[in-house]
């Protein structure tokens, strides 16, 4: 009986880690992304001519910032489907 508490145990800290995760890198990408926007629409507000120039930096960005966020939610899922913390156990 005793396994099956250290599962449950696993399992359940596991579910907080994924909240987690999942929760902390969305707000973060989206904070990060609209600290980004908001600079990008200042300087292109205050020299038009380099909008082209801003534009290509924000979308690269964007990818980078989006991408982090991406990667952690498949970590998250793979703690999700495949823990490797439960073969600890047996």
């Amino acid at each position: 009986m005793e396994n099956m508490q250290f599962l449950a145990l696993i399992q359940a800290y596991t579910g907080v880690g994924i909240g987690l995760i999942i929760g902390l890198g969305a707000a973060g990408a989206c904070i990060g992304i609209g600290i980004m926007c908001s600079s990008f629409l200042d300087g292109a507000a205050r020299q038009p001519e380099m909008i082209p120039t801003l534009q290509g930096k924000v979308f690269l960005l964007l990818g980078l910032i989006d991408a982090s966020f991406i990667i952690g939610v498949g970590l998250a899922m793979m703690f999700a489907f495949a823990n490797p913390l439960l073969s600890v156990v047996h």
